[in-house]
């Protein structure tokens, strides 16, 4: 009598999971995965080998030092970058015919840690402002491409050291310590009380601005507060500024983890990477842990980073958390990202991890219809991110690993005769692939790996004139079937996909088992 065989398909959907046991992963999220390195969960379905980077401009930094601020200009369809190193900001242009980078000025006391920056634009002047946590607010002018830094004086010197700053409304605030402190309307450089600047005593370290449904978000190291209206004074008919707290039990760790995803914003608080949004009762918010699934990945990357760096790909729906440490080696630079799959709240993220993505300093921002995102760390360039296929020249290693699976019963041997893969590339792809057999236990013997590979590209569509004809397959399906051979047995199986190379990126789509159950022994 035939041995009757039997299909079991894994979709690959759920992202990275490590907060519970491989087992117990594989029985109720067939398809996530106990390793997701430089693979991204796709809105498309699947997951995506992510993209590298590729150089801003060939030319470096001069001075030394990792790169300490990072801002787009953002100026017609222009790829403009202000860097700064040194305690020097740059500028540069890289759609000028030879790309170099420009001093606009040296701080007067460059030992500081991080630039953070805010964009604005009073009376139709673009403006960018910058704070150091050292010295007075400094302000680029775009039409004049200069940099200029707010003079000490008996108003101004409130803002001296403010380490954050943030555009609400018609006004420009500063966190400094624990005071925020407000411009007059209108004005970035007047502080004075008769043209309407002030402050608020907010009673603990600010550690973030963000702005969040016609609301300034204010983070602290121990609570969350919000600013409401349009004005300092109370006078009739006004709506003047009122700081309220959302929280006085959950703070921010790391002001460059604060980024707005979707319609959440995101930051790092003392239990992981939390989502604050809002909630059917109007001026409520909810505090999610966005990051469950990947907590013991998040409290590692805590334990071991000196600082942290963010960035949000919008296209992608997409978060990017970056670990950084300075003499760390760029191969072995670790991060995080998120793809977010629902409107609002924390649990709809699927999460992977990076590794290579060194980035100490990060900026993304639109440029015409094309979002442009741009990193630095310490070795003077600055790159583009989210671009080619490689990480500036060196390979990609993306690993995808399945949790062991039982497929049926954990107690049945099974016997594997054939693994398809249906997988969509974008070029020529060479993949290792494998199975693994009862959580890899010593003894047990295990088959060997095989290649995944197809040299003739991607399909072609009529009409599509980025796909060459002579290096497209007319007619290929939106998603292509690799049919493989295998043999074994075990009572729980693992998948393991490896690309270590600067191929094409690809996406993996589904994978089906055939496969005979054995009598129970």
């Amino acid at each position: 009598m035939a041995t009757q065989w039997q299909t079991f398909p894994v979709p690959f959907t759920g992202g990275l999971i490590t907060n519970i046991s491989p087992l117990q992963q594989g029985i109720n999220n067939v398809g996530s995965a106990n390793q997701l390195q430089n693979f991204e969960p796709s809105l498309d379905g699947g997951y995506k080998k992510v993209s590298g980077y590729t150089k801003f401009i060939n030319a470096a930094l001069t001075g030394s030092g990792a790169v300490k601020g990072l801002a787009i200009v953002q100026q017609d369809n222009n790829q403009k970058v202000i860097a700064v190193r040194g305690g020097t900001y740059f500028i540069a242009n890289a759609t000028d015919s030879s790309p170099a980078w420009a001093s606009l000025g040296t701080a007067a006391n460059t030992n500081f840690t991080k630039v953070r920056q805010t964009r604005f634009n009073f009376n139709n002047a673009y403006k960018i402002c910058f704070v150091d946590g050292v010295n007075f607010p400094a302000i680029y002018y775009r039409s004049a491409n200069s940099l200029t830094y707010i003079a000490s004086s008996s108003d101004n010197d409130a803002v001296e050291g403010a380490s954050h700053v943030c555009r609400f409304k018609n006004t420009i605030f500063f966190g400094v310590g624990t005071e925020l402190v407000f411009s007059a309307p209108f004005l970035p450089t007047d502080f004075t009380a008769l043209a309407g600047a002030g402050s608020f005593s907010v009673g603990s370290e600010i550690t973030g601005l963000v702005v969040f449904r016609n609301q300034l978000i204010i983070f602290a190291v121990d609570k969350i507060m919000r600013l409401t209206g349009t004005t300092r004074d109370a006078t009739a008919g006004s709506d003047p500024f009122v700081v309220s707290p959302i929280t006085e039990d959950l703070g921010c760790l790391s002001a460059d983890t604060i980024q707005e995803v979707g319609a959440d914003v995101m930051f790092l608080g003392p239990d992981g990477l939390r989502t604050l949004s809002s909630t059917d009762r109007i001026g409520d918010f909810g505090i999610d842990v966005a990051s469950k699934n990947i907590r013991p990945t998040v409290n590692k990357l805590q334990d071991y980073a000196s600082s942290f760096c963010s960035m949000v790909i919008r296209a992608k729906a997409q978060y990017r958390l970056f670990a950084y440490v300075d003499g760390e080696q760029s191969k072995i630079s670790k991060g995080v990202l998120g793809t977010k799959f629902i409107d609002q709240g924390g649990q709809g993220f699927q999460w992977a991890t990076l590794q290579g993505f060194k980035v100490n300093v990060a900026d993304s921002q639109f440029i015409g219809e094309d979002e442009f995102r741009v990193f630095a760390n310490n070795d003077g360039y600055v790159y583009k991110m989210d671009q080619g296929t490689s990480l500036d020249g060196e390979s990609i290693d993306a690993i995808y690993e399945s949790p062991y699976m039982p497929i049926n019963d954990p107690q049945l041997r099974k016997t594997f005769y054939k693994l398809d893969f249906y997988i969509k590339p974008s070029g020529a792809i060479n993949i290792n692939a494998g199975i693994r057999f009862n959580q890899n236990k010593i003894g047990q013997i295990q088959p060997s790996t095989f290649s995944i590979s197809d040299s003739a590209g991607t399909a072609g569509i009529f009409g599509d004139n980025s796909t060459l004809y002579n290096t497209a397959k007319y007619g290929a399906p939106r998603t292509q079937s690799y049919k493989n051979q295998v043999v074994g047995s075990g009572e729980t199986v693992a998948i393991r996909i490896e690309d270590k190379s600067a191929d094409a990126s690809f996406l993996l789509d589904t994978a089906i088992f055939e496969f005979a159950t054995d009598d129970r022994q």
